[in-house]
């Protein structure tokens, strides 16, 4: 077996996991045996979150005191809001600004010695980066935009308190909705790129701050986490052309173009969480500007059935529509991946959790293909 190099790990079973399930030819996503569209459709993001650490859905007494203690995490010390100033004026990316947030967190743990197999404090340490990151994400936003950050409401849920704080006014109840349903929707996603970094680093007895920056810095990446901003990108491109939506297609694909937002490593058929998202850019649209529900959806029926992409298993994922939707909602474009960041944060730490509680060092082979015999010379003979 260890002669049998898989590039990318690809079909390779590198461990076991209760936290979710990707079937790719059925387009089915399930986090803990709920299907996707009865959590999306029922549940909040903070009862995503304790379904995802603890294993189950919690009452409605753990749910108040869960949300609680999120909520008086969400404060950031002032070293962490000042480095998010000094970060926008120095036009740094958003990816690499929570980066740079997450791991600064860990100066001010107050459980910063807890034992490193101290599963609970962990969580507790979980709990804290989940609470602060939308905070410092919102904050960094604030800078960028020449104003100061607003305070987190204690009476709103994660979803409209972001929503809240990185415009100073309180979501309708469509907007805060659909956000809390994406935040849902990337909570987990089997053992991708960022969770295995995430794992990996997990797997030393690293701290929970390393493991989640770790994840971040994985997500960064352009082959990971950040097709929908190339999918509003596109959208933008489309709208300036003053073309109709599918001779502009029609020519991009003709010259050879991909366009963002279609096929997956994974799944095989529509993302189930397309479908989700489609169905609240649909409701955005019907509140207001419907340009872009309409373009997706005419890209999407042409290159499905007109191209015939659905035949050859490329159909639309999550991000096709994320990118739409997030426009909707009045955010910035290069702030999508940290938002993404944001939710699969608590993948993330669920992932860590589990896997430390039959920990086992992560450390694959790698097959060494350079000189074996080579003779040593002396610098001054060189």
């Amino acid at each position: 077996m260890a002669d049998d190099l898989k590039k990318g790990l690809e079909g390779v079973l590198v461990a076991e996991s209760g936290l979710s399930s990707i079937d790719g030819d059925a387009g089915r996503l399930i986090y803990r045996g709920y299907s996707i569209e009865d959590l999306a459709r029922g549940a909040s993001y903070e009862e995503v979150l304790y379904l995802l650490w603890h294993g189950e859905l919690p009452t409605a007494d753990e749910l108040e005191e869960f949300s609680a203690a999120l909520s008086e995490e969400r404060g950031v010390h002032d070293d962490v809001l000042d480095a998010m100033e000094r970060l926008a004026a120095a036009d740094e990316r958003p990816m690499a600004a929570l980066r740079t947030a997450v791991s600064m967190f860990s100066a001010y743990e107050p459980e910063s010695d807890a034992d490193p197999e101290d599963l609970e404090a962990t969580m507790r340490k979980g709990r804290r980066i989940t609470a602060k990151i939308p905070t410092a994400l919102a904050a960094f936003e604030r800078y960028r935009q020449g104003e100061e950050p607003v305070d987190p409401h204690p009476e709103l849920g994660l979803a409209a308190n972001f929503l809240y704080m990185l415009t100073g006014e309180e979501p309708g109840d469509v907007h805060a909705e659909t956000f809390d349903q994406a935040l849902i929707l990337h909570a987990d996603h089997g053992l991708n790129a960022s969770t295995f970094t995430s794992m990996v680093i997990g797997s030393t007895m690293a701290d929970i701050y390393s493991a989640v920056t770790g994840g971040v810095s994985a997500l960064s990446g352009p082959l990971h986490g950040g097709a929908n901003q190339d999918v509003m990108e596109v959208l933008f491109e489309i709208d300036e052309s003053n073309l109709d939506p599918l001779d502009w297609v029609e020519q991009a694909t003709d010259e050879g173009r991909r366009i963002p937002g279609f096929g997956h490593r994974v799944y095989n058929v529509k993302d189930p969480r397309a479908k989700i998202l489609q169905e609240r850019s649909k409701e955005l649209a019907e509140e207001g500007d419907d340009k872009w529900y309409e373009i997706t959806t005419t890209i999407e029926q042409y290159l499905s059935e007109e191209k015939g992409l659905a035949e050859r298993g490329i159909a639309p994922n999550v991000d096709f529509y994320s990118g739409s939707v997030y426009y909707q909602l009045g955010i910035p474009i290069d702030m999508y991946t940290p938002i993404f960041a944001m939710s699969r944060a608590g993948g993330w730490v669920g992932h860590v959790l589990e896997y430390q509680e039959d920990n086992r060092l992560i450390r694959p082979l790698s097959r060494y293909t350079g000189p074996t015999d080579q003779e040593f010379v002396p610098v001054d003979e060189r």
